[in-house]
Parts: C-alpha cells; structure tokens; sequence
C-alpha cells in the first residue's frame, strides 16, 4: 500500500541542485558512450551517400581515422588546407596501410561533418573519391585551428584488400638476389 504525504512548499526549490547534479551525472556518464560511438557517424553517413549511387559501404576503420586525425591537426596548426606540405606528401601517410586505392578528401569551414560531406558531395573531385568503386575502409577527423579557429577536416577512404597479387610478388625480394635498397616496404 502507497501512503501520500504532502510535500512542503519549498520543495521544488530544493529538488532543483539534486535535480540538476543527478542530469549533470548521468549526462557525464552518458556522455564517453555517445563520444565513443560517435567516430563511426560519418563512416555512416558516407556509406549512406555511396549506397544511394550504387557503391558498397564503408567501415569505420581506427588506423584511416588516426591518419586523417594528423592531417587534420598539421592543417590546423599552420592554418593552411593542403594534401602535401601541412604535414607530409598523401602517398608517403598512406603507404603504412598497403591497399590498392586509397584517396584523401580536405576541408575547411564548417564545425559539423554533415556541412563538410555536403561540400564534398558538391565537388566533382571530392565526390569522385567518396564513390571510389570497391572501397570498404574510412577515417574521417577534425582538428581547430587555435588562431584562426576553423576547423579542418580530413578523410581518408581506402579500397581493395591490401596489396594486389602482382604488387606483393614484387614486393617479395627473391631470396638469391637479396634486397639492394628498400623503399615504402618494396625491395629493388
């Protein structure tokens, strides 16, 4: 049996700082799984535009999305929206993950990926990499530039699985003739 007692008048006034120490908790608590979950949104979302022009999904992938965080954090720091000079030539960050195709998209501008993918959809090159045909891994990351405060974005968008049978046969020095010089994992 439930018993009622009436609550005195100022109750309201002292329920609001329990009131808002219990959101702030559950809303902290809450808060790492959504910012846990949230690196694969664009991943998502990307897959979503591919699959409406025909192209297969891409997959959140930590290592693509390690590498577009450094691009995005050298852009911002020297404030500058280039594939090659903020931090280092695209095919020499991309060759640690040895794919057939791999391609970077870059921005500036917008604080949100949703705005940033809407500016890549409207360009011919930008959406030519997102509906690059067979890939399968993305990375995309943001970093603020701490003059300026823009944001920079960058994604990087992988396909094929590793290296293609000719490339590893190149890439597998032949045992009597040994490496002479090795460049990017390729010995010649």
């Amino acid at each position: 049996m439930c018993r009622s007692q009436a609550m005195p008048e100022n109750w309201r006034i002292s329920m609001k700082p329990a009131l808002a120490i219990s959101l702030w908790l559950v809303l902290g608590l809450c808060g790492s799984a959504f910012a846990q979950a949230a690196p694969a949104a664009p991943a998502e979302m990307i897959s979503n535009y591919r699959v409406q022009h025909g192209e297969g999904r891409v997959t959140f992938d930590s290592t693509l999305t390690r590498l577009a965080h450094e691009q995005a954090a050298a852009m911002a720091s020297k404030d500058v929206l280039d594939h090659n000079s903020a931090l280092a030539p695209f095919a020499s960050r991309i060759a640690v993950v040895k794919y057939q195709r791999a391609a970077e998209n870059i921005a500036f501008g917008y604080d949100n990926f949703p705005k940033t993918l809407e500016q890549w959809i409207d360009s011919p090159e930008h959406r030519k990499n997102l509906l690059m045909h067979g890939a399968s891994k993305v990375g995309v990351a943001s970093a603020k530039s701490s003059t300026t405060k823009r944001t920079y974005w960058a994604m990087v968008i992988t396909g094929g699985d590793g290296l293609s049978k000719s490339a590893a046969h190149r890439a597998t020095p032949n045992r009597a003739e040994g490496c002479r010089m090795k460049i990017l994992g390729l010995c010649l």
